[in-house]
């Protein structure tokens, strides 16, 4: 009779959903998070900064696992292939997980599907600006010279199909000019090309353009969010100057293997959220133009799904193809 009824609680267990073995003691060893790009860019600088602090409030070592490739793609695939027990998780781009779906479509991965969506990490503004040479003051100005001689000014990024690029693309769009592309193989070149006169204006991360408006070497015009930066406070917002639809932020979300237990989602999703609250994360992150922005795992599910559309639409309105 003992050997039946032990079976039979055996047999039981085994029906039982992962959740219900989630230990209450997790995480009782080292956590990893997986950051899809090489060390020293943006998204490893913010999982860094949010890691440290989660090592604290977890009481367990978060360690930074860099998987670059296939711009975001090869991380985000390596967490959505992880265990489903919490020791893995990732952060991600709006590049790596929104972009990357229409741009290197994948029919083994998709984030919607594959991935649990976390939390809103950060937000990292985009700055539309231009070199001295351009006459343009204002973006007004600017839509008026482009449509005054379409095809007359270029407009550079850090890629095909970066964000700086499909920035500029809704741009174009919304305020019906035409410019010319000139895609760099990343910002830097970008950037150097732009302060010589070489190309008239971009899209580019607050964090990189800032040392270079504040030095009065290119002019900013529009900041493509809804909300004013405090590192440039007197900058109106691509909403404010009547296009809504112009928003490039290039922000960073969290991510885990999609069957990720409850008890363990919630004890990971509770550590983020108090991390990107804390006063000095924050400070931390504004340093380096991000904007601190925690949500709920549905509110960001939800925001990756419009966001994947979103870009979508741009990518497949302008024929953008990967380099």
């Amino acid at each position: 009779m003992k050997i039946l009824i032990r079976s039979a609680i055996t047999a039981a267990a085994v029906l039982l959903p992962l959740s219900a073995f989630a230990d209450s003691s997790y995480p009782n060893r080292a956590v990893k998070m997986v950051v899809p790009f090489a060390p020293g860019g943006p998204a490893d600088a913010i999982a860094r900064t949010v890691g440290e602090k989660m090592t604290t409030l977890m009481g367990q070592p978060v360690v930074i696992d860099n998987r670059p490739g296939a711009g975001g793609v090869t991380g985000m695939k390596a967490v959505a292939k992880s265990p489903a027990d919490g020791y893995t998780f990732g952060i991600g781009s709006a590049g790596a997980l929104a972009i990357s779906v229409s741009l290197q479509p994948d029919p083994t991965y998709d984030p919607r599907k594959d991935l649990k969506a976390l939390s809103l990490a950060a937000n990292v503004p985009e700055l539309f600006v231009v070199n001295p040479n351009v006459p343009a003051k204002t973006l007004a100005e600017f839509i008026a010279l482009a449509k005054a001689k379409p095809g007359s000014l270029t407009v550079a990024s850090s890629g095909a199909g970066s964000m700086p690029h499909l920035a500029a693309e809704l741009l174009q769009q919304y305020a019906g000019i035409k410019l010319v592309h000139v895609p760099y193989r990343g910002a830097a070149p970008a950037v150097t090309d732009l302060l010589g006169g070489q190309v008239d204006a971009m899209f580019m991360d607050i964090a990189v353009l800032l040392p270079h408006v504040q030095s009065g070497k290119i002019r900013a015009l529009a900041i493509g969010s809804t909300k004013r930066s405090e590192m440039l406070p007197d900058l109106p917002t691509t909403v404010e100057l009547g296009y809504p639809q112009v928003l490039a932020d290039n922000w960073y979300g969290v991510i885990a293997p999609n069957d990720l237990p409850q008890p363990v989602q919630d004890k990971l999703h509770a550590a983020l959220i108090e991390t990107l609250n804390m006063p000095d994360v924050k400070a931390k992150l504004g340093l380096q133009g991000a904007v601190a922005e925690g949500t709920s795992p549905a509110a960001f599910a939800d925001f990756l799904a419009k966001d994947i559309d979103k870009w979508a639409a741009v990518v497949k309105g302008a024929n953008i193809k990967p380099e």
